[in-house]
């Protein structure tokens, strides 16, 4: 039988969140310690990173900060069949505080919207120089291409994949210890050959980011 307690427990769920949420748009604003472009390094996994700009609009709509957002490429294009990745594209969106209405946006939402169509998804456990990591993993699609996923939420102390555990942290970080400062790290990877193969290289450069972009996190 159903205990009469569980009756109010979406009500006590919702009376939490709205005595966290009084303290989203009092916390602090929290710089960068480093700059992204000096703490992520310019070679992952022997690729060559070239920077790539965001337009002005986009800044605007995504409603970051800092960001960071490069093209890793070989020093020479991978003969046809030898299972290396063409390139790798890494971004890094950093938000010094969020607030209602401007919050790191979910990959998972912006990417279909871009054409690309979600395959599978799942998580994964990243091993990083500080110990391992959980991180989404997904598989897209966009017409003929195909591609793999890596993203992860990292700020204030934790690296975190699961969606619900972020905004749990942002409520209850944002009323306890009035910060809200988070970055959006994201790994893209195409598969041209198997996607074993692109894994491995998002795995690889995704262990080198996250020391990385703790570096210039705030402590």
């Amino acid at each position: 039988m159903t205990s009469p307690l569980l009756k109010w427990a979406p009500a006590a769920i919702l009376g939490i969140a709205a005595i966290f949420t009084v303290g989203i748009d009092t916390q602090r604003s929290l710089p960068l310690r480093a700059d992204l472009d000096a703490s992520v390094p310019l070679v992952l996994i022997d690729l060559a990173g070239e920077p790539q700009e965001v337009s002005a609009a986009e800044i605007r709509a995504a409603g970051v900060n800092n960001y960071l957002l490069r093209n890793y490429r070989p020093a020479r294009p991978p003969a046809e069949g030898s299972g290396e990745v063409p390139w790798i594209q890494v971004y890094v969106g950093y938000y010094e505080r969020q607030t209602q209405g401007r919050t790191i946006h979910s990959p998972k939402n912006c990417l279909p919207g871009s054409g690309w169509e979600p395959l599978a998804s799942r998580t994964e456990v990243i091993q990083t120089p500080s110990g391992p990591v959980t991180v989404n993993r997904y598989r897209l699609k966009n017409e003929s291409a195909q591609a793999l996923v890596l993203y992860w939420y990292q700020g204030r102390g934790r690296v975190e994949a699961n969606e619900y555990m972020v905004k749990w942290d942002l409520l209850r970080d944002a009323a306890l210890r009035r910060r809200t400062e988070e970055a959006l790290v994201r790994v893209v990877v195409p598969i041209t050959g198997t996607e074993a193969q692109a894994f491995q290289a998002a795995a690889r450069a995704a262990g080198m980011l996250v020391p990385a972009v703790g570096l210039a996190l705030p402590s």
